[in-house]
C-alpha cells in the first residue's frame, strides 16, 4: 500500500497554506524523504533545533549545481566553524544592539516619509511604497552604498533570490541562469572594487569601510570573501525584512480582531512582530547538508544528503506552543525559530525586528484604516524558501 502522505514544496496551493501539511508531517512523518529529489525534510521544533545547533554533523556547505562553481566562494552563510566564526566576527560590530539603537532615529525618519507619501496616494502597492524601500535604504546606509545606486542593488537582490533554494530539491539551473549569475557577480565585483578603493583612501562611518580595514588575528578579508559578505548582507537585509513587514500587515488584516486589539494598545507592537515571525515565518526553510550517515526517527540520511529544516512548521509545533494555530499578538514566551538557531542565527535579527516594529507603529499612528484593495490571491514570492508576496495592494485612510 502506498504512503498517502506527500509534500511538494513547489506546489502553489501548498505554498499558500502549508500548515495542514506541516501538522500532518509532525504527527506521522517527522522525517520525510522526498521521492527522487535526494533531499529529506524535518518538521518538528526539537528536530530543527537539534540539527541547527550541530554544525559538525549538519554543515552549511552545499554541493553547487553543475556549472555554478565559478560564481565565487560561499561566503559567511556557506561556511562552518572555525571559518564562519572568523568571518562573522568581522561584521558583528555593525549589528550590535548599541549600533542598531543609534540608527533608530534615522529608521523612524525614513518610515515616516514613506508612510506619509503612501497616505497621500491613498491607493498603493505596499511592497513598493514601504516594505521594500525601507529595508533597502537602511541596509544600503549600513553598508555604505550611495543613494543613486540603490535601485540597481535592489534589482540584483531580486535576481539572486528569485531561484533561491531550487538546487536543494534537484532543480538544475539553465545555461542562461548560469551565465546571468556569472555576469551579475562580475558587475557587483567591479562595483565594490571601485567603492572599496574609495573607502581605503577615505574611510566613512559604514560597514564597507570597516570590512576594508578590519583584521581578525592578523588576517584581512580576501577580495572574494568581502564580495560574498556584501552580497549576503545586501540580499538578507532586503529580503527577510521586506517579507516580515509585508507579512505583518497581511496577517493582521486576516485577523481583524488582533488588528483592532493592536490599535487599542500599541504597546503590543513588539510582541505582535514576534508573533508574525512565528505564525507566518518569512523564511520557511533552513537547509543543511549531512557530513556523515545519520539516522533520524528510523530514517537514514546519507552523507552529503540535503536536510530541509522547516521553520514554518517548527514554529507551530504543538509540543512547544500553546494553541499554535491561533494568532495571538500578546503571546508570551515566544521561542520561535524564525531567525534560525545556533551558529547561523540571523546576524541582522535586531535590525529586522526594529524596522518591522517602526514600520508597523508608523502605519498605525498615521492611519485610521487600511485594507487590501483586491480580493484576488496575492502573488507569491518566486522562491519557496520565502513565505511572502510580491505585491500587496492597499487602500489607506489618513487619521
Amino acid at each position: 500500500m502506498s504512503d498517502p502522505f506527500a509534500f511538494n514544496p513547489l506546489d502553489e496551493p501548498t505554498r499558500r497554506n502549508p500548515y495542514p501539511v506541516y501538522s500532518s508531517a509532525r504527527k506521522t512523518h517527522p522525517v520525510y524523504i522526498h521521492p527522487g529529489l535526494g533531499a529529506a525534510s524535518v518538521f518538528r521544533y526539537a528536530d530543527c533545533e537539534s540539527v541547527l545547533r550541530d554544525p559538525s554533523t549538519w554543515s552549511n556547505r552545499f554541493p553547487q549545481p553543475e556549472g555554478m562553481e565559478a560564481s565565487g566562494p560561499p561566503g559567511m552563510i556557506g561556511t562552518d566553524p572555525p571559518e564562519h566564526t572568523r568571518l562573522r566576527g568581522l561584521v558583528n560590530v555593525a549589528f550590535t544592539p548599541r549600533i542598531i539603537r543609534q540608527r533608530e532615529p534615522r529608521i523612524r525618519q525614513i518610515a515616516a516619509e514613506l508612510v506619509d507619501q503612501a497616505i497621500r496616494q491613498r491607493s498603493v502597492d505596499l511592497v513598493q511604497a514601504l516594505t521594500y524601500p525601507l529595508p533597502t535604504m537602511v541596509i544600503a546606509e549600513i553598508i555604505g552604498v550611495p543613494v543613486e545606486d540603490r535601485e540597481q542593488f535592489k534589482r540584483w537582490s531580486d535576481e539572486i533570490v528569485a531561484t533561491l533554494g531550487g538546487g536543494l530539491i534537484g532543480q538544475q539551473p539553465s545555461s542562461e541562469e548560469i551565465q546571468a549569475s556569472a555576469d551579475r557577480r562580475a558587475k557587483m565585483s567591479a562595483y565594490f572594487d571601485r567603492l572599496a578603493a574609495l573607502r581605503r583612501s577615505e574611510p566613512q562611518e559604514d560597514l564597507l569601510s570597516g570590512l576594508v580595514h578590519a583584521e581578525v588575528e592578523g588576517e584581512r578579508l580576501s577580495h572574494d570573501e568581502m564580495l560574498s559578505m556584501l552580497i549576503l548582507l545586501l540580499v538578507a537585509g532586503n529580503e527577510t525584512t521586506t517579507t516580515l513587514i509585508g507579512n505583518c500587515i497581511v496577517t493582521l488584516l486576516e485577523h481583524p480582531d488582533q488588528l483592532e486589539r493592536l490599535r487599542a494598545d500599541p504597546s503590543l507592537v513588539p510582541s505582535a512582530v514576534e508573533e508574525v515571525l512565528r505564525f507566518t515565518s518569512p523564511v520557511q526553510v533552513d537547509p543543511r547538508c549531512a557530513t556523515r550517515d545519520v539516522e533520524l526517527h528510523g530514517e537514514k540520511i546519507r552523507k552529503d544528503q540535503i536536510l530541509l529544516c522547516w521553520l514554518g512548521s517548527a514554529n507551530r509545533d504543538e509540543d512547544v506552543f500553546e494553541h499554535p494555530e491561533r494568532f495571538d499578538i500578546g503571546r508570551s514566551n515566544n521561542r520561535h525559530l524564525a531567525f534560525g538557531f545556533g551558529t547561523h542565527f540571523c546576524i541582522g535579527s535586531n535590525v529586522a525586528r526594529l524596522e518591522a516594529q517602526i514600520a508597523l507603529r508608523t502605519l498605525l499612528d498615521r492611519t485610521r484604516d487600511f485594507r487590501l484593495a483586491t480580493d484576488s490571491p496575492l502573488p507569491l514570492h518566486p522562491s519557496f524558501v520565502f513565505r511572502s508576496f510580491t505585491q500587496i495592494p492597499l487602500e489607506l485612510t489618513a487619521r
